[in-house]
C-alpha cells in the first residue's frame, strides 16, 4: 500500500428523516482542527434521498465539499446499500481518515467499511489528535484515543500501516465548528447504481419510539445523581426538581450499575458525553471517568456532603451538604418562585 496516495478528511454525515444528525457537524468541527494540522480538506459524505438543502448545510457547517449520493434505496439506513455504496466512494476516492459517529448506524456500517477496505477501525473515541511516526518520520498518523477496561484507563491507538485510518466518535464529545450561511457551497453529487444483490433486505414499516424522558445528549438542564443517592426510591426527588428546571435526570455509573437508573442515562466514559447549560450533581464524588463526561458543562453545581470531592474541582457552586435535606429546599424555592410569576 502506498499510503502517500491518500489525502483528505472524510466525515460520514449521518442522516435520519432526510435531517442530517448533530454529531455529524460536531466531527466537521473536529475534522476541520485535523485538516489543519494535515493541510488538507474536509469532505462530508451524505448518504440519502432528496436531501440538497441538507448537503447544503454540511458546508455551512465548515465542510470544504460534500460528496451527496442520492438514491431510494439510500433514504432509510439499510446495511447493505449504505455500505456498498460507502466502500465504492472511499476505494475511488482514497481519504486518509474516515470519521463516523459511534451511534446505533455508526457502529453498524464503519465495521463492515472497514473490513471490506482491509484497513483498521477504533472504535467509540473520546479524542483525535495528529501525530508523527515513531519508525517512520515524516508520516503522520491519525491518534485515536478510547476508554479501555471498563473506562479505568484510556488507550491511543495507531493505524500506521493501512489507509483510510477510520474511528467511530462519541456524540457530544466533539465541538461543532462555526456555521455560517456565507461559507462556499461545493457540493458533488454522485450517481450511484446498487445492485440488484444488495437490495436484500425490504423496510416494511417504520414505528417512531415516543420517549419518556428528553435524551440528555440534548437537555439544557441535567439533574445527575450518583451513589449518594442510596436507591431507587430517591430519584423522584431528582426528577421534580428537573422538571421545574425544565431538564431531566441522568446518572454516574455507580447509580447505573447498581440497577437504579437506566443505561441511557449514564454520563461518562463509558456512558454519554453532555454538555447543558446547567449540571446539578447530586452525591456523586467526581471519579475521573465521570469528570470525563460532563466537565465541559457551561454551569455546574455539586452537591454532596463529603467536602473533600473531586467534584467540588470542576464546580462553579459546591454545597456542602445532606442532598435530602438541600434538593427539597431548592424544590421549595423553584415552587415559590413559579407561583410567585403566576400572580404577576
Amino acid at each position: 500500500m502506498n499510503i502517500s496516495e491518500y489525502k483528505g478528511i472524510f466525515v460520514f454525515a449521518e442522516q435520519r428523516d432526510r435531517k442530517v444528525q448533530k454529531v455529524a457537524y460536531e466531527l466537521i468541527g473536529k475534522a476541520k482542527e485535523l485538516a489543519k494540522d494535515l493541510n488538507t480538506s474536509v469532505t462530508a459524505l451524505l448518504l440519502g434521498h432528496n436531501m440538497k438543502d441538507e448537503a447544503k448545510k454540511l458546508c455551512y457547517a465548515g465542510a470544504d465539499k460534500v460528496i451527496y449520493a442520492d438514491h431510494e434505496l439510500l433514504d432509510e439506513y439499510m446495511t447493505e446499500p449504505y455500505t456498498y455504496t460507502l466502500h465504492k466512494i472511499i476505494t475511488e476516492r482514497k481519504p486518509e481518515i474516515v470519521i463516523y459517529g459511534a451511534s446505533a448506524i455508526g457502529r453498524d456500517l464503519a465495521p463492515r467499511v472497514s473490513a471490506r477496505l482491509k484497513t483498521g477501525l477504533t472504535a467509540d473515541c473520546t479524542g483525535l489528535t495528529i501525530t508523527e511516526d515513531e519508525t517512520n518520520k515524516g508520516q503522520l498518523n491519525l491518534a485515536m484515543t478510547r476508554p479501555a477496561f471498563g473506562g479505568n484507563l484510556m488507550a491511543t491507538i495507531i493505524i500506521g500501516k493501512h489507509r483510510p485510518q477510520m474511528a467511530t466518535v462519541r456524540p457530544g464529545v466533539m465541538q461543532r465548528a462555526k456555521y455560517s450561511e456565507q461559507n462556499p457551497v461545493n457540493v458533488e453529487e454522485y450517481k450511484t447504481e446498487i445492485p440488484a444483490d444488495r437490495k436484500n433486505v425490504e423496510i416494511l414499516d417504520i414505528t417512531k419510539i415516543i420517549q419518556q424522558r428528553m435524551n440528555i445528549e440534548d437537555a439544557k438542564v441535567l439533574v445527575s445523581g450518583g451513589r449518594g443517592m442510596h436507591g431507587p426510591e430517591n430519584y423522584p426527588m431528582l426528577e421534580e426538581l428537573a422538571d421545574l428546571l425544565g431538564g431531566t435526570i441522568s446518572a454516574s455509573r455507580a447509580a447505573v450499575d447498581a440497577g437504579w437508573v437506566p443505561k441511557d442515562r449514564q454520563v461518562g466514559q463509558t456512558g454519554k458525553t453532555v454538555r447543558p447549560n446547567l449540571y446539578i450533581a447530586c452525591g456523586i464524588s467526581g471519579a475521573i471517568q465521570h469528570l470525563a463526561g460532563m466537565e465541559e458543562s457551561d454551569f455546574i453545581i455539586a452537591i454532596n456532603k463529603d467536602e473533600t470531592a473531586p467534584i467540588f474541582e470542576v464546580a462553579d457552586v459546591g454545597i456542602v451538604g445532606d442532598i435530602f435535606k438541600v434538593v427539597p429546599l431548592l424544590i421549595e424555592e423553584l415552587k415559590k418562585e413559579k407561583a410567585a410569576s403566576k400572580v404577576q
